[in-house]
């Protein structure tokens, strides 16, 4: 095996390039992700919340709160392109465990697979919530002050739950199978990552 990364000019991660990026991508779409349906909601909430803003003198306005979940659920629908894109290409070169199955029960195989499909759902997900944010923010209720709706809210929750399974099956491809895991690779080629990561 590790005569096959080096004729491919690949790392101990298995990729031609130190930090995998497909899971710093990922923890941008997330946060993105996670603030825009976080924001939509203290907008909703906002007459609950303005005392406490008084309290602690900041000065915040409903729709400043429906603006920073417009522009970070756009961001997040941007950005999710590039996770998945980068995802697949990671995906591609991945060499993982033989004959390991995860805490799920999966194989590698099934897992990448789950991983794979689990990604282009999510963004197809993540671009109907942006378009369906945009109807909501430039025409369906441009003049009301509650920006979006209990649906849309309640959908968007329903997301952050698929993304904790999906990551879930990110985190399996990594712990258990070792793709693209540095220390991973380097114990098991024999060498010790403390004196070659320094």
């Amino acid at each position: 095996m590790n005569s096959e990364i080096e004729q491919l000019g690949l790392g101990a991660n298995g990729l031609p390039y130190t930090i995998p990026i497909h899971p710093n991508l990922v923890h941008l779409t997330l946060g993105l992700f996670i603030i825009a349906i976080a924001f939509d909601i203290v907008g909703v909430f906002f007459t609950l919340e303005k005392p406490v803003f008084k309290f602690l003198s900041l000065r915040a306005t409903r729709s400043a709160f429906f603006d920073v979940g417009w522009y970070n659920m756009l961001a997040s629908a941007i950005i999710t392109f590039f996770t998945v894109a980068a995802g697949f290409y990671e995906i591609m070169l991945a060499q993982p465990l033989p004959n390991v199955k995860s805490a799920w029960g999966l194989g590698a195989t099934e897992t990448m697979l789950w991983h794979g499909v689990g990604g282009v759902i999510l963004l197809t997900l993540i671009v109907g919530m942006t378009v369906w944010r945009g109807f909501q923010r430039y025409k369906w209720r441009k003049d009301n002050a509650l920006q979006v709706q209990w649906s849309y809210l309640l959908v968007g929750l329903s997301i952050m739950f698929i993304m904790y399974l999906h990551g879930t099956l990110g985190a399996h491809m990594a712990g258990e199978f070792g793709i693209h895991n540095t220390a991973d690779n380097l114990l098991r080629s024999g060498q010790n990552p403390n004196t070659l990561l320094r």
